[in-house]
């Protein structure tokens, strides 16, 4: 018929690692907003989507052969298994939320507000923190595919194994290339070269 179509590619929000700690960090004095800032921070260590975390129950938690902790669940949106390794600060924030009413009433991990719920108060935590971004629940995701996982050499494979894509395709929609991996490949580049020291 003559038409074509093109894709057009939207850059959206990821949090750098300094403003990923800066709100980690930071006491919000009210326990909603350290509530909502805990399912984000689990959200941007693990790379699950909203919809998965708040379904997140104790069965979804195996422990393999050296005791390490892992997420095997299949993703709500795409039936795919998701295995993520749990690093240290998500173990934390599931240990603080062991004994919550919410969690033992609920059977669940976390007690996860409403995804509308969830984005209005990160955009009260996004001013609190001089976060010049808008924050939803999805920001974590990127920010998990791009400054925790590809950002730290974690292959574009085992980052789709993680986020439960279907194929590696969908992950590079979220691999942003970062200057601070740049830097890191060329230098590394400029180490590997053995033309030596040249004076012009």
């Amino acid at each position: 018929a003559g038409i074509q179509f093109s894709e057009q590619v939207i850059n959206k929000d990821f949090l750098t690692e300094e403003e990923v700690a800066r709100l980690v960090q930071m006491d919000f004095g009210v326990e909603k907003l350290n509530l909502v800032r805990d399912i984000f921070a689990f959200q941007i260590f693990t790379g699950l989507a909203y919809i998965d975390v708040f379904n997140l129950r104790p069965k979804h938690i195996s422990i393999d052969g050296k005791g390490r902790m892992w997420i095997l669940k299949a993703r709500q949106k795409t039936d795919n298994m998701c295995n993520i390794p749990l690093l240290q600060l998500p173990q934390m924030i599931l240990e603080k939320y062991a004994t919550h009413p919410e969690c033992l009433r609920k059977d669940v991990l976390l007690p996860v507000y409403q995804n509308q719920t969830m984005n209005a108060y990160l955009k009260q935590i996004a001013t609190i923190c001089n976060i010049n971004k808008t924050l939803t629940t999805h920001t974590a995701r990127r920010t998990f595919a791009t400054v925790i996982a590809l950002a730290n050499n974690v292959s574009l494979a085992n980052v789709s194994k993680m986020l439960g894509h279907t194929t590696v395709r969908m992950t590079q929609r979220y691999a942003k290339v970062l200057d601070s991996s740049i830097m890191r490949d060329m230098e590394s580049v400029e180490n590997s070269l053995s033309i030596g020291n040249i004076a012009f």
